[in-house]
Order: structure tokens, then C-alpha cells, then sequence
């Protein structure tokens, strides 16, 4: 991760006149990495007491922060919505809240407005900026692109082969194509890393910022650990949603593979739910893992920093909170060389970048070299420290200063 460039509180909250932001993120209460990244926005928003609107989906209501700063207007998805995640739906009738929402633009008056994708979300807040003449903002958090190709692999796989490949790579470009139309209309756009900035400028002409993410690390500290640091037993974890598109399947393979090594002494943590979940406890012996389901809090701390290593085999991620989470734990981590992972994770420092061939490897060197890893999750803990979320939105209020008068 790079340097944060950190802005002086006094240019956001005095002597220059803080931006007002009406913000529509895709996912808010959901457990994902969007709506992590949002509930912490709107935290700093809140902390910093800057001017905010957050245009979210929800049970519904209108609600003001202590300050006066922070204003929340929450909408509630109808009967015609449709399941994206278990936990996130999407409602092609959100346009109903149209006026309510034209309501209270008009009374808060924001000078930006920023999106986190195609949801109804940002389809409502792209044509608002349209319609009021001011700057749009669009982060990308969601590799859409390649969910929707790995989504339909179901479909493209009964084609014959080298046909199955290129149906996959037509999905995949014609969902960014698709995506990309939206994101052609902002002023500014933000990504989590530099690889997928590049490609939004590729694709739309327009600049790209960082913006990455933020850990919390007095809520994900090594501290948190209740397992003695003798126990010869090698707790494998995994947090974030079972599904196709994070490749968890991997996971019975690593398992097989490290029992014919003769690695036995390993039990898998996983955390989280999704459509996979079935099919992983089916593959993966009951004695070798256990599901915890979705945690929160103090609770997901704990279960992290009782991990000796996060296993985290996913090709699509932008970024990875769950790798920063661990780090931020004591717990190194093994990644892809695909997506966002890889610029968190310092190969052979903080954990391993491997491919799918090499995860086991990598786990059975660190089996049999405990000192090494006591080693990585003393310089985990020390990489995560120097990762705070407010440098994260500071750096994203400098970019809003570029396209504002």
C-alpha cells in the first residue's frame, strides 16, 4: 500500500470550505466489502463533522448525527427486488423513491455526488448529478465483469471446448463494457488499486484515484488471541462470502494435498455464507473444519487472531479487507497474483502470493517453520499499523477538490 498523503483537518473544517457530499453506496448494512468501506466513510464524515448525505438502501428513515454534520436517507427495497448475495438484493422499481430522494438533494444541496456502482443506488445518484449539474464521483469496488463470467461458467462450460473459453471472455467484455458506460460519466473516478485504475482510464478516458482501505487496529489486534502460542494444531481461516467468484473450492484440494504430505495437524476456520457453503461441507472432512458463520465485532477479532494463517484463494477481489483484517491480527496471509490481494500481502514478508498449485506448498513450509512464522506475524501486525482508513478518505477529498470550482 502506499504512503498515505494525509490532509490537515483545519483545510477540510475551516480555513477551506469542506464539499458537500451526497453519497450512494451499492451496499451499506450488508457484509461485504463496499459496505465495509462505506460505513467507515460515513464514520469519518461523522468524526470529522463534514457536510455528508448517505443515500443508502434500507429499512427506511430519515436520520441526523448529534453534530448535524452526517445525514442518512434510508429507502427500503419493494416486492420486485431480486437476490444479487444472500444478504444483498437488487430492485429494478427503486425509481419509486425518485422524488423523495429529488426532496432532499434540493434541500442539502450537495456539490458532488459519488457512486460505488451499477446498482439502483448509482443509477439514481448518476442521474441526479446529470439533472442538477454538478460532478459525479464513481468508485469501483466490484470486479462485475469477471463475477458475471464466473457466475455463467454453469452455462459456458457445456460448450465445447475452446468455445466455453471465448463465450467466458465475451461475458467478461461485454460486462465492462457495460459498466464502463456509467463510469464515463463521472469527473473523477476512484479504484482500490492501480491495475484497475489503469483499466478505468483505459476504458473511460477519465482520472482515476486510489482510493484503498482502511483497517481498524485496535478492533483486529494480535492481543485478541485465545489459543496458547504453543498448540501444535495449524488453524487455517477464511473469512469473506462462499462463492464461486472467491474460488473457495480450492480449499478441500489444499486439504488433500497437505494430507498426502502428511500434514494432518490442520483445521480450517471459515467464516462467512454464501452458495458454496453445501458443497465445501460435503468436500471438507468434519473433523478439519469448522463453520462459523457471519461474524461481527469482537467476536470476528477473536476467531482472527486465533488463525496461524488467512487462506484467501480468491481471482476477483479489487482489494481484500479480510487480508488487511488479518494482517492487522498477527496473521499473515496467502493470496493469487490476480486482483487487489497481491499489493497488501509482501511475498515471503507477510504472507505468500501463490498460485492455485503453490498454496499447499506454502503452507506446509510454514507448518514445518514455526520460528518463520512467528516471524510474519510480528511484521504483519507491524505493516498494518501504518493503514488507516482516515488517510484513505482524506486522499479521496483531495481528489473531489480536483473537479469542484
Amino acid at each position: 500500500m502506499e504512503q498515505a498523503w494525509v490532509m490537515d483537518p483545519k483545510r477540510v473544517q475551516g480555513q477551506v470550505k469542506a464539499p458537500r457530499v451526497a453519497y450512494f453506496p451499492d451496499s451499506f448494512h450488508e457484509v461485504n466489502g463496499v459496505a465495509h468501506t462505506s460505513r467507515n466513510f460515513v464514520g469519518y464524515a461523522e468524526r470529522r463533522g463534514l457536510p455528508f448525505l448517505c443515500v443508502r438502501a434500507g429499512k427506511g428513515g430519515v436520520f441526523t448525527s448529534p453534530t448535524g454534520a452526517l445525514e442518512v436517507l434510508e429507502l427500503p427495497r419493494g416486492f420486485a427486488s431480486f437476490g444479487i448475495e444472500k444478504d444483498l438484493a437488487f430492485d429494478p422499481l427503486f425509481g419509486r423513491h425518485l422524488t423523495r430522494v429529488e426532496r432532499e438533494l434540493l434541500r442539502f444541496k450537495p456539490d458532488i455526488i459519488h457512486i460505488t456502482g451499477p446498482s439502483e443506488l448509482g443509477l439514481l445518484g448518476a442521474w441526479f448529478a446529470y439533472e442538477m449539474g454538478i460532478p459525479l464521483a464513481a468508485s469501483w469496488h466490484t470486479n462485475v465483469h469477471e463475477y458475471a463470467a464466473r457466475r455463467l461458467e454453469w452455462l459456458t462450460n457445456r460448450l465445447p471446448e475452446g468455445r466455453s473459453e471465448m463465450a467466458a471472455a465475451k461475458i467478461e467484455s461485454a460486462s465492462l463494457w457495460t459498466a464502463s458506460h456509467l463510469y464515463r460519466l463521472a469527473k473523477v473516478l476512484f479504484a482500490p488499486n492501480r491495475e484497475l485504475c489503469t483499466m478505468l482510464e483505459d476504458a473511460t478516458h477519465q482520472p482515476c484515484h486510489l482510493m484503498q482501505r482502511g483497517v481498524e487496529t485496535v478492533l483486529f489486534d494480535p492481543a485478541k488471541r485465545t489459543r496458547p502460542a504453543s498448540e501444535a494444531k495449524l488453524v487455517l481461516g477464511y473469512v469473506g462470502r462462499l462463492s464461486i467468484e472467491k474460488n473457495v473450492m480450492l480449499l478441500p484440494v489444499i486439504e488433500q494435498q497437505l494430507a498426502a504430505l502428511g500434514v494432518t495437524n490442520i483445521e480450517f476456520l471459515i467464516i462467512g455464507h454464501g452458495s458454496e457453503e453445501p458443497a465445501l461441507r460435503a468436500a471438507l472432512p468434519q473433523s478439519k473444519v469448522r463453520f462459523a458463520g457471519v461474524l461481527r465485532g469482537e467476536a470476528l477479532s477473536t476467531a482472527y487472531a486465533d488463525m496461524d494463517l488467512l487462506v484467501f484463494p480468491s481471482h476477483t477481489d479489487t482489494f481484500g479487507n479480510v487480508v488487511l483484517e488479518a494482517l492487522a491480527s498477527g496473521v499473515p496471509a496467502i493470496v493469487t497474483p490476480d486482483g487487489g490481494p497481491k499489493y497488501i500481502v509482501q511475498d515471503g514478508v507477510t504472507g505468500f502470493i501463490a498460485t492455485d498449485d503453490n498454496f499447499t506448498a506454502a503452507i506446509a513450509a510454514l507448518a514445518a517453520d514455526r520460528a518463520k512464522l512467528d516471524r510474519m506475524r510480528l511484521d504483519a501486525r507491524a505493516y498494518a499499523l501504518g493503514c488507516s482508513w482516515d488517510a484513505v478518505f482524506d486522499r479521496v477529498y483531495a481528489a473531489y477538490a480536483t473537479v469542484l470550482p
